[in-house]
């Protein structure tokens, strides 16, 4: 059995963890099929640092969501000789010969046309989807909120849609030592209790509405209470610190961008309270993160953010501000519902699980190769 795995994305955020966790936990179950990684020019020693030896790369220049990607990888299936080809995102080339396994996380272009740029990027995302979904021999996706969807808007049968759930990556399951937590409060200052969000800047992601919950709910916190925020981009959306201003909080909020995992699971661990208040996910990892990293959690009641976090978290009405300072007002306050929180958030990250998630997967290219 020969596969060949789409990697160039291996360094984005959510579908990179999807592919760096997957390729790990594929070259620690299977030995024997012949596994090849398309990366970008210089990705080769990344790709290949959790995988066995029945994995090599090849080179593959052409940038994801290119026209040039519509040619390239059937070639570049071809000329492996691949008996299947995994595509990790939406684009799936009409082109491809072999067998196809493709993964589509979420419809959020879909779902909330009113965050992309134009039209006609509605128009290319709506039809790469559904092309992928319907050119498919299997779409996997990540959880059953965004398997509704799919099928809303593709018309595929049910049946040939599969959900594998993703997990937390290493990095974040294990506690970081006591130097290392001593060395990120004094680098960032965190000598005061703080509400944390980790996520991207973007509107879907609802800081203006968290913002505002905030302003409402600190009077009611600890002494001193902050709200820190972990995401990059943060000058793309200046409507994000304006809402700062407009609520008088500028010395209450903090924005560090971009952190490395082995920073972010010290900011995890010192938390009072993660809040994750997004309109719209494919299945939401912070919130598992925090949870692993036995952090309360408050999250949102729609999408799949109530698929991942079951009875471990609060779940506020993302729309609502007063819903919002609720829960946070409740999680940093009451200390039997925090260690309540806190007991099931860890037993709720147990539950998903990289392996298990690379053995499903596993499956299905079994299934799909067995059905040729």
């Amino acid at each position: 059995m020969r596969i060949v795995l789409d990697a160039r994305k291996l360094h984005d955020f959510g579908i990179g963890t999807y592919i760096r966790n997957l390729i790990g936990g594929l070259g620690a179950l299977d030995t024997t099929t012949d596994f090849i990684l398309l990366t970008k020019p210089g990705d080769a020693g990344t790709a290949l640092a959790t995988a066995g030896a029945n994995f090599r790369t090849i080179d593959e220049p052409a940038k994801p969501y290119s026209m040039r990607e519509q040619w390239r990888i059937p070639l570049a299936a071809a000329r492996a000789r691949a008996d299947l080809l995994h595509e990790p995102h939406y684009v799936l080339s009409p082109l491809t010969r072999c067998r196809t396994v493709v993964t589509i996380h979420d419809c959020i272009h879909l779902r909330l046309p009113e965050y992309l740029p134009s039209r006609a990027a509605y128009l290319y995302a709506h039809a790469m989807i559904r092309a992928a979904a319907r050119k498919a021999d299997c779409v996997l996706t990540v959880s059953e909120a965004s398997k509704r969807d799919i099928l809303h808007y593709t018309g595929v049968s049910p049946d040939k849609v599969t959900v594998v759930y993703n997990s937390v990556d290493a990095r974040f399951a294990a506690a970081p030592a006591a130097a290392t937590i001593e060395r990120v409060q004094q680098r960032f200052q965190l000598d005061h209790p703080f509400v944390l969000y980790v996520g991207n800047i973007k509107p879907h992601k609802n800081l203006e509405r968290l913002i505002a919950a905030f302003a409402a709910a600190r009077p009611d916190g600890p002494e001193g209470l902050k709200l820190v925020v972990i995401g990059d981009e943060t000058s793309n959306y200046p409507s994000v610190r304006q809402a700062v201003h407009r609520h008088r909080l500028d010395k209450h909020v903090r924005f560090f961008g971009f952190q490395p995992a082995s920073t972010l699971v010290v900011f995890y661990r010192l938390a009072h309270a993660f809040v994750f208040p997004s309109l719209y996910e494919g299945f939401g990892l912070p919130p598992l993160e925090a949870m692993a990293n036995e952090t309360p959690v408050v999250t949102s009641n729609v999408s799949s953010l109530p698929e991942v976090a079951g009875d471990a978290a609060l779940l506020v009405d993302p729309y609502d501000v007063a819903s919002i300072a609720d829960g946070i007002r409740r999680a940093v306050s009451d200390e039997p519902l925090r260690q309540e929180l806190i007991r099931r958030g860890r037993e709720r990250a147990r539950r998903f699980s990289w392996t298990k998630a690379a053995t499903e997967t596993l499956a299905v290219y079994r299934r799909v190769l067995g059905a040729a």
